[in-house]
């Protein structure tokens, strides 16, 4: 059977990390070794004997981010012992069979990359994500996310997934490079997906990779650190991905979801709304994306050098990733109410 290397990078280190580890235990899929990363900066204690599978921990000096921290769990193991890459969450359960299926599809297709879980909400059967849209913005939203999880009984071709769980070719990885680790946190699954669907691979809806997650554990849903984040990195996304007539067209797009943005607050609707009634303010939400915009022009010349590393492993043409994109897209108003 082809080996997997689980990544799971933490920064709480509490115990949602032992219920993901306890669920790993319950695999019907054996073949796997697991790589926890923490970021806490403190001192994190995994009794291995209490686990059927190879586990290990490593701690670098500071809190490096996600993507950086999958990283280093790539690198530390051996591409010729571990085909694929899954990335998880530690504030997730896998259903017992959820490796399997990943596994089990990508093995069915030698031009599958990627592979999205059925990301369930824990609270209750509706959907986290089920893959992943884009906006032509730059923002990216889990397809599916708060509908009822039984809509998406079906696997199919889907943009790309979500790193919250994601099963990754090792193949690929070596191929497109490795996550941007300049993202820090939020949007770096997109720019990886994004980089290989430029280079030709495709990614495939598991539907039988059922994961229950505590969404937003870590940072919190509507917290100031996401929505810097997420809107800073959506910037870069479009800057290193999009072809240059998407790219154009980026900035009024921002502007139509910014006014569906803010008639959502007058109208209590959406995650602008619901921003607001977390605590935050007006003001707030201006401040970010001013910071945004200004740590864009602060990094623009290091994102045109990565576009054009980019375009050097490019199989598909702007014309068709542009139709790809369409496939996948959601609009800036549907972005602005979800």
């Amino acid at each position: 059977m082809p080996s997997v290397t689980i990544a799971i990078p933490t920064l709480r280190g509490d115990e949602t990390l032992e219920s993901c580890l306890r669920a790993l235990n319950a695999q019907t899929y054996a073949d796997f070794q697991v790589v926890i990363v923490n970021n806490s900066g403190r001192d994190l204690a995994v009794s291995e004997g209490l686990f059927a599978f190879p586990i290990r921990v490593i701690s670098p000096a500071a809190n490096v981010g996600f993507g950086a921290a999958i990283n280093i769990a790539v690198r530390v193991t051996d591409a010729r012992d571990a085909h694929y890459v899954a990335t998880l969450n530690d504030d997730t359960e896998p259903d017992a069979g959820w490796l399997a299926a990943l596994v089990g599809e990508m093995e069915s297709d030698p031009g599958i990359g990627m592979c999205a879980s059925n990301i369930r909400l824990f609270s209750d059967e509706r959907l986290d994500s089920a893959g992943m849209a884009i906006c032509f913005d730059g923002s990216s939203r889990q397809r599916g996310h708060r509908e009822p999880a039984a809509g998406f009984a079906l696997s199919e071709d889907v943009l790309l997934p979500s790193a919250c769980a994601a099963l990754y070719r090792r193949k690929m990885l070596d191929e497109i490079g490795l996550f941007d680790e300049d993202f820090f946190l939020y949007c770096e699954d997109t720019d990886l997906g994004l980089r290989a669907r430029w280079a030709g691979w495709r990614c495939r809806y598991v539907a039988g990779a059922a994961v229950r997650h505590r969404y937003s554990h870590t940072t919190g849903a509507f917290s100031p650190l996401k929505a810097r984040f997420v809107e800073r990195n959506r910037l870069w996304v479009a800057i290193k991905n999009f072809p240059m007539a998407m790219l154009m067209r980026a900035p009024m797009v921002s502007l139509l979801r910014y006014s569906w943005q803010f008639a959502g607050i007058s109208n209590e609707r959406g995650a602008a709304a619901e921003f607001i009634r977390s605590g935050q303010s007006v003001g707030t939400a201006g401040a970010i994306i001013a910071r945004a915009h200004w740590d864009t022009l602060t990094h623009l010349p290091a994102l045109l050098r990565k576009r054009t590393a980019l375009r050097r492993k490019r199989r598909l043409r702007p014309a068709e990733f542009t139709r790809l994109m369409q496939r996948y897209r959601i609009t800036a108003k549907e972005l602005a109410h979800a």
